[in-house]
């Protein structure tokens, strides 16, 4: 049997990562099923353009689950935190997302489950919405189905936001000056899920940290000016007593304790999977277009 004789459900497939998996999927030639909220809407169309086929369901619905679930080869499971701008989820809502997903999945039958955690899981951060994935990932390991949880890196998207005010000629993020964070580019977290589901023999029951660059705040400052022809300077997110404030000193602290730094060994990682994207060539390539966005914010 080959790829396009199998289907993968995506969750998230509107989203950034549920995107890239999608894509990277379709592109190895599998069959994939998205479940949207709204298959009418512009989102889901675009999915419908690419070949993805698109299922109307909700995370709160076990039913539509299961009738997503049904037939499928794999699972591609990421859900909604409370984290994110805009979210109407709890975490207590998270849990029981991630919980109802891999307990669909093994009911169903489908043979490989890839759930995408947070590369500070593991531990407990006392970031609530990053600690909801070590209760999710319980449920995954604990599931007769196959699994592979990964933890990605940060994103480099985060860093050409409207927030850290590359409009002003200046980038402010998580780190000092001088100290290293590796970050993923979301495209490649996709090549990476689909070369899981591509081997699963050899990915079953790994959790893998994923990272494609370790870089300094400086050195993050030097590759944008090269990209942007322009001065960009870099200087660490400052704190407040407020509440987002202190969400934002425990996420600094997580850095400099090295948990949200990051410690994927790059050398293993691109020999595994060559197409590993460094920050540069992400600027010069899928990067462009919103670098080009955040100067002009």
């Amino acid at each position: 049997m080959t790829n396009t004789d199998k289907t993968v459900v995506v969750l998230g497939a509107t989203g950034q990562q549920g995107g890239s998996v999608a894509a990277a999927l379709r592109a190895d030639g599998w069959a994939v099923r998205a479940i949207v909220r709204d298959p009418s809407g512009h989102r889901a169309r675009s999915l419908s353009a690419l070949g993805v086929e698109t299922v109307r369901g909700d995370l709160g619905d076990p039913d539509s689950l299961r009738a997503a679930f049904t037939g499928a080869h794999g699972v591609f499971s990421v859900q909604p935190n409370s984290g994110q701008s805009g979210a109407d989820v709890t975490d207590e809502d998270e849990v029981r997302f991630g919980a109802a997903v891999a307990e669909t999945a093994g009911h169903c039958g489908v043979a490989h489950l890839v759930y995408n955690s947070a590369i500070t899981a593991g531990s407990t951060t006392g970031v609530d919405h990053l600690d909801t994935k070590n209760r999710i990932e319980a449920h995954v390991r604990n599931l007769g189905t196959a699994g592979t949880i990964i933890r990605p890196a940060t994103f480099m998207e985060l860093l050409v936001t409207p927030a850290t005010g590359l409009d002003r000629g200046h980038l402010s993020f998580l780190m000092r000056p001088d100290q290293a964070m590796q970050f993923i580019a979301v495209r490649d977290i996709g090549r990476i899920v689909a070369a899981v589901f591509g081997s699963p023999d050899r990915y079953a029951g790994r959790t893998m940290e994923i990272a494609g660059d370790t870089l300094t705040g400086n050195a993050l400052a030097e590759h944008l000016t090269r990209a942007a022809g322009q001065k960009i300077s870099y200087s660490r997110l400052p704190t407040t007593p407020l509440a987002q404030g202190e969400v934002l000193g425990k996420l600094e602290a997580l850095v400099d304790d090295g948990r949200l730094a990051g410690s994927s060994d790059l050398d293993a990682l691109r020999a595994e999977f060559p197409f590993l994207l460094r920050f540069d060539r992400w600027l010069a390539g899928p990067g462009a277009g919103l670098l080009a966005e955040a100067l002009r914010s």
